[in-house]
C-alpha cells in the first residue's frame, strides 16, 4: 500500500494545548493510560475511509479499527488467525476455500454479518465505476479479472458464493500461497450494504456513508468523530464479536503536517505513538531516550515514478541515466539516517526468500553516456523537468539531495514541486506529473505484492508503462508455477525487465523509525508494522 508520510497542521499544537488545559494539566498519555485511550500520530489526513477506494497506510490504520475481514494477522508472526471466519477448509488442490463465519459476528448497528455481505461487497469492489485501484487483489479468484474488465457480465461466474448465511466458498484460478494474507487487507473487507445504498449508488465515490454517525462497521471500534485535519476518534464497539478481549476503550488518530511537530507532541505527552521521526532526532533518542525509540525492518520501498508519456522521459535510456546518477549510500547515510538500505531492485531483498538480481548501480559515467546517446550530451538542451513530492520535510530533503546529484553528475536542472497530499494524490492518479515521489509498503509477505502492481492497467501502476512479457510472467506464468523455485525464477525475469525499462527509480528500502511510549503493550514490531488493536492495552508507567 502507498506510504503517505507525515502530514497535517500546526493547529494540532493549539488543539493539544487546549486538551491539556481542559484536563487540569494532565497529558493525553497519562489520561489515556488511565482511561485506555490510545493517542496515535497518523501522518496525513485520511483521503477517505472507504476500504474499496483508499490505498494508503494512514487510512489502513483507521479502517482496520472499524472493519474486519475473514481473517486477521498474528502481530508476532504475521500468520493468518481467525477473524469474522472462525475456521476454514482448503481443498487438496489448493483451489477451493470454504470459510465458516461466526454466528456472533455483528455490524455496529446490530445486524448479523453474513456470507452474503462478503459476496455483495466484493461485487462492489470490482465495479469499474468505483475506480478501485486495488481491484487486482481479487484477480486470484476465478473469473474476477474477467468480470472487472468487462469480459463477463454475470457476477455469478466469479468464484465467490454464499452457500448459506455463514458459509462462504471461494474458488481460485490457481493455487495461491499468500491468499489467506490477502483476506486481511482492507481492500477485501466487507461493507454494510444498506448503509452504502442509503447514501448513494454502490459504485459512487465520496458519499457520506463514511462520516461519523453514518459509518456502520463490523470491527472492534466504531467511528465517533472526524474533525478534518484535527482528529479521527474511534471508540470500543459494543457489538464486536470479541469485545470482551478488547482492552482499549478508544483510539485517537492525529494528522500532522510536520514530523517535527509530531515529535514535539510526543515529548509533550500528547501522543503514545508517532507516525515517523525526524532523521536528525534518531541519534538523540538513541542516546537519551532509547526506551521510546523503535527502529525495525519494514517491508517497503521508497522510489520515484516516471510518467512515461512525458516525451523525453519516454526514453528508457534517460530514465536509467537518472537512476544511475543517484548515490543511494549517501542518501541513507546523510539524509534519511535511519538504517535504510540502498535499493538497486524494486522488491526488498529476502522477501520470503526471494532476492532479485541487481539491475543497475551508481555509475555517473555510464549515466552520462546514456544521456548522450539519448541526445543530451553533457546535459545540453535537456527539457524542463519537474519532480513532484507531497508535503514533508523528509521528502523535501531527499528531493533536494537528488536534485543536486542530477546537476552534479548529469548537468541537468530539475525543479521541485511540493504539494499538499490530496492535491499531490489527485495529480499522480491523473498522471499530471513528470517524476513523482512514491513509497510502497507490502500488503502481504510475498514478492508478488511488489511486482503485480506494474502490470498493464494495474490500479497502482500510475506510470503509463507496460510490457507484454512482464505481464505474462507475473499474471500468467508465475501463478501456475510448480514450485517456489520456479515461481521466483519467473519473478526475477520480470523484475529484470522492470529494472531495464526503469519506469520507476528504487531509492531505498524502508526501516520503521518512530516513537512508541513505554506504556503501550501488545504491539510488537513486525515486518508489516501491523497492529492488532484488540491485543493492545496501556499500562501506567512511572
Amino acid at each position: 500500500m502507498r506510504d503517505k508520510s507525515i502530514l497535517k497542521s500546526l493547529s494540532l499544537i493549539f488543539l493539544m494545548t487546549s486538551l491539556v488545559a481542559c484536563g487540569g494539566g494532565e497529558t493525553n498519555v497519562s489520561q489515556g493510560n488511565r482511561e485506555q485511550i490510545l493517542h496515535w500520530g497518523n501522518g496525513t489526513e485520511p483521503q477517505e475511509l472507504d476500504p474499496h477506494i483508499v490505498t494508503g497506510v494512514p487510512e489502513h490504520h483507521i479502517i482496520i479499527a472499524l472493519l474486519e475481514g475473514l481473517v486477521l494477522k498474528d502481530p508476532d508472526t504475521l500468520e493468518p488467525i481467525p477473524g469474522v471466519a472462525e475456521r476454514w477448509d482448503i481443498s487438496d488442490d489448493g483451489l477451493t476455500y470454504t470459510f465458516h463465519l461466526r454466528n456472533t459476528a455483528r455490524w455496529s448497528n446490530g445486524d448479523p454479518v453474513t456470507a452474503q455481505d462478503f459476496v455483495w461487497s466484493w461485487w462492489r469492489a470490482l465495479q469499474p465505476g468505483l475506480g478501485n485501484q486495488y481491484a487486482y487483489m481479487y484477480f486470484n479468484i476465478e473469473n474476477a479479472r474477467e468480470y472487472a474488465e468487462g469480459r463477463i457480465d454475470d457476477f455469478k461466474q466469479v468464484g465467490v458464493a454464499a452457500l448459506d448465511d455463514h458459509t462462504l466458498r471461494i474458488r481460485l484460478e490457481n493455487p495461491t500461497p499468500y491468499f489467506l494474507q490477502l483476506l486481511d487487507h482492507y481492500s477485501m473487507f466487507p461493507v454494510h450494504r444498506p448503509t452504502i445504498e442509503k447514501f448513494g449508488q454502490p459504485d459512487e465515490r465520496g458519499t457520506r456513508w463514511t462520516r461519523a454517525g453514518n459509518f456502520v462497521g463490523n470491527g472492534a471500534f466504531v467511528l465517533t468523530d472526524w474533525q478534518l485535519n484535527k482528529v479521527v476518534a474511534v471508540d470500543k464497539s459494543p457489538t464486536y464479536w470479541d469485545k470482551d478481549k478488547v482492552r482499549l476503550n478508544g483510539i485517537r488518530f492525529y494528522p500532522t503536517e510536520n514530523v517535527s511537530t509530531e515529535e514535539r507532541m510526543f515529548r509533550a505527552g500528547q501522543l503514545h505513538i508517532t507516525g515517523a521521526l525526524p532523521p536528525d532526532k534518531i541519534e538523540v533518542y538513541k542516546q537519551e531516550q532509547p526506551q521510546h525509540l523503535r527502529i525495525a525492518p519494514y517491508l517497503g520501498t521508497y522510489f520515484y515514478r516516471f510518467n512515461v508519456d512525458t516525451p523525453h522521459l519516454s526514453d528508457s535510456r534517460i530514465r536509467r541515466a537518472l537512476a544511475m546518477s543517484i548515490d543511494r549510500q549517501q542518501l541513507v547515510d546523510s539524509v534519511t539516517k535511519g538504517g535504510q538500505i540502498p535499493a538497486y531492485t524494486f522488491t526488498p531483498p529476502d522477501t520470503l526468500g526471494y532476492t532479485a538480481t541487481t539491475g543497475f548501480s551508481f555509475d555517473p559515467e555510464a549515466a552520462r553516456g546514456l544521456l548522450a546517446a539519448a541526445g543530451y550530451p553533457e546535459g545540453q538542451n535537456f527539457p524542463a523537468t519537474e519532480l513532484l513530492y507531497n508535503t514533508s520535510e523528509g521528502h523535501r530533503k531527499l528531493a533536494v539531495a537528488i536534485q543536486q546529484m542530477w546537476k552534479q553528475h548529469l548537468n541537468i536542472e530539475v525543479t521541485l514541486n511540493n504539494q499538499d497530499w490530496k492535491v499531490y494524490l489527485d495529480n499522480v492518479e491523473n498522471r499530471q506529473y513528470q517524476i513523482a515521489r512514491a513509497g510502497w509498503i507490502g500488503d502481504y509477505v510475498d514478492p508478488n505484492t511488489f511486482l503485480d502492481m506494474w502490470v498493464k492497467d494495474g490500479g497502482n501502476n500510475l506510470t503509463g508503462w507496460s510490457h507484454p512479457r512482464y505481464d505474462e510472467l507475473v499474471l500468467g506464468l508465475s501463478p501456475s508455477a510448480k514450485n517456489r523455485e520456479q515461481r521466483y525464477h519467473l519473478f526475477d525475469e520480470a523484475e529484470t525487465i522492470l529494472l531495464d525499462e526503469m519506469p520507476v527509480i528504487p531509492l531505498y528500502f524502508y526501516t520503521r523509525n518512530h516513537l512508541v511510549h513505554t506504556s503501550v503493550r501488545g504491539m510488537p514490531a513486525n515486518l508489516l508494522d501491523y497492529a492488532l488493536y484488540k491485543a493492545i492495552h496501556l499500562a501506567p508507567t512511572d
